[in-house]
């Protein structure tokens, strides 16, 4: 944001919204594109064949380890889940490349 504040002319002190400067340069809220590279990787990975070590050990969890007091930590694959539900796209379209690119795509305004 402090890249896009300078490219328009204004400062902190100038207290213009953050949402009124992302429509005034054209860029996409940060949120959605932190899911869309998130989404996009996890499309990567699904690609892959299932022996290779980094589909076996990052989409897999290990159920026998003990888990500290409080809430757990959001893994990976939870945040995925989220997303695709957010999103309303199943995980067999990451099979697709081409389809999978459509879907996760997040337009510039």
């Amino acid at each position: 944001m402090r890249i896009l504040r300078w490219f328009c002319g204004h400062t902190r002190k100038d207290r213009v919204r953050n949402e009124v400067i992302r429509d005034r340069v054209g860029v996409a809220p940060i949120e959605e594109k932190l899911t869309q590279h998130r989404l996009r990787w996890f499309g990567h990975v699904q690609r892959r064949p299932p022996e290779t070590p980094v589909r076996n050990r990052v989409l897999e969890r290990i159920d026998n380890v003990k888990r500290g007091r409080g809430r757990p930590k959001l893994t990976l694959n939870d945040s995925v889940k989220r997303d695709l539900k957010d999103w309303n796209i199943s995980k067999e379209i990451a099979l697709d490349r081409s389809a999978w690119r459509l879907a996760i795509n997040v337009p510039e305004p």
